[in-house]
């Protein structure tokens, strides 16, 4: 079976996120890039349905400048079998990344795809739910288990009321959440062997996608400083500040 794994080229999550000085978006100048950290787990959950027997071949996408070509190699040396690189210098938004996916889905003909839940940039939480519309195939989000068997995929997930466990007929898209595993650490010799591994590069055009995007950013500006707390003496000093300080009751 044939798996496909996007990944994401985003800020590095150990760096801290400075706002530009016009407040058109974020510094990215200079600064450390990184795969998306839930995308990180789905290709290490791709690579270990690999190792199980489950998976024959591992292809990880990405969408996105030049640059990208990084994001793929990380994902080359975990284990993936090959990648391919939809360059574009636009910004795509999930309903354009996700018909690119379908595009590559339709020429693929994968029996899986697993990408990370959302995207630690944007946290939009939405290109699997609409790949997954455009497809027309049953989708697992938020999996923190998943078995496959029999061409059916078992995903656990996780639910504000506890854990749900559905059953989908592949091919499937599934969406992976923190706890589904822990990443590996690319080892040397496996970075020098993904060097060598090929990464096709097209065109959004070549597969009749226009990702040009649909929303502006008006303006980004950084988080209000945290006030410090303070300290009251009885209940009813505590709802005159909630009522007419934080204005919350």
């Amino acid at each position: 079976m044939k798996i496909l794994v996007p990944v994401k080229r985003v800020v590095d999550y150990n760096v801290k996120v400075r706002v530009k000085s016009d407040q058109t978006g974020v510094e990215l100048s200079g600064v450390k890039m990184a795969m998306n950290p839930f995308d990180e787990i789905a290709v290490e959950e791709a690579v270990r349905l690999k190792e199980k027997g489950v998976v024959t071949e591992i292809i990880a996408v990405s969408v996105g400048i030049t640059a990208s070509q990084e994001t793929i190699r990380t994902a080359l040396a975990m284990g993936a079998d090959r990648g391919i690189l939809v360059e574009t210098e636009a910004s795509p938004e999930p309903l354009a990344v996700a018909k690119i996916l379908k595009a590559l889905a339709d020429r693929e003909q994968p029996g899986l795809i697993i990408l990370g839940k959302q995207a630690i940039d944007d946290d939009m939480n939405a290109t699997g739910q609409m790949l997954a519309a455009l497809l027309g195939w049953p989708q697992g989000t938020f999996a923190s288990k998943v078995d496959i068997e029999d061409g059916t995929a078992t995903v656990k997930r996780e639910v504000d009321g506890g854990l749900e466990t559905v059953a989908l007929t592949m091919p499937a898209i599934i969406t992976a959440d923190l706890r589904l595993n822990e990443p590996r650490y690319a080892s040397l010799p496996n970075i020098m062997k993904a060097r060598k591994k090929p990464i096709d590069v097209v065109k959004p055009a070549d597969l009749g996608v226009d990702p040009a995007p649909r929303l502006s950013t008006l303006k980004v500006v950084e988080p209000p400083k945290r006030q410090a707390g303070k300290k009251v003496k009885s209940v009813a000093e505590l709802v005159d500040k909630l009522r007419n300080e934080a204005k919350v009751i």
